[in-house]
C-alpha cells in the first residue's frame, strides 16, 4: 500500500511540475513585458515605501483569491467545463505570477520584520525544504529542467528559423 500511494505522489507531482515548467516558461517572458510596464515601476515606488502591515495587506489579498485558482480550475475541468477551466487556470496563474511573486520579491524583508509572518515564513521554508528532500519531488524537479530545457530549445529553433527567413527575404 505504501508502495502504491509513493508512485502515485510520483506520478502526480511528476505531472504538476512539467505543467508548471511549461506553463511558466511560456508565460515567463510575457510577465516580465508586463512588469517592465512603466505604471509598474511607479507602484512598485509606492510599495516599497508603505510600513509593513499595509505591506502586509497589499500581499494577503492577491494571494487570498488567487491560491484557490488551481483547484477552482481542475474543478471546472472535471465537470466538464474544459474552456473556462483553462482560462481560469491561465488567468489565474499570470495574475500570480504578475502579482504575488513580484510583491512578495520586492517586500520580503520589510514583511519579513512581521514576526507573525517571519515564524509563518519560516515554517513555509522549512516545509518546502522537508517536501524538496523527497525522492519524488526531485525526480519531478529533474523533468521539469527538461521540459523547460526542451520548451526553450523549441522556441530559440523557431525564432532562429524566423529570422533566417526574414534575412533570406530581404536578400532576394
Amino acid at each position: 500500500m505504501n508502495r502504491i500511494f509513493k508512485s502515485a505522489t510520483f506520478v502526480l507531482a511528476a505531472i504538476y511540475f512539467l505543467v508548471d515548467a511549461v506553463f511558466v516558461t511560456v508565460v515567463r517572458p510575457f510577465v516580465n513585458r508586463i512588469a517592465a510596464h512603466w505604471i509598474f515601476g511607479s507602484l512598485r515606488v509606492r510599495i516599497v515605501s508603505l510600513h509593513p502591515y499595509p505591506t502586509l495587506a497589499l500581499f494577503a489579498v492577491p494571494l487570498i483569491v488567487l491560491e484557490p485558482v488551481k483547484p477552482v480550475a481542475v474543478y471546472l475541468i472535471g465537470t466538464g467545463h474544459m474552456a473556462v477551466g483553462m482560462i481560469v487556470i491561465v488567468v489565474g496563474e499570470v495574475l500570480k505570477l504578475v502579482l504575488v511573486e513580484r510583491l512578495l520579491s520586492i517586500t520580503r524583508d520589510k514583511l519579513i520584520s512581521i514576526r507573525a509572518f517571519a515564524w509563518t515564513y519560516g515554517k513555509y521554508s522549512q516545509a518546502m525544504e522537508l517536501l524538496e528532500s523527497f525522492e519524488p519531488w526531485q525526480s519531478a524537479r529533474r523533468w521539469r529542467r527538461l521540459a523547460r530545457y526542451a520548451v526553450r530549445s523549441h522556441f530559440q529553433e523557431v525564432r532562429a528559423s524566423q529570422t533566417l527567413e526574414r534575412v533570406s527575404f530581404r536578400l532576394r
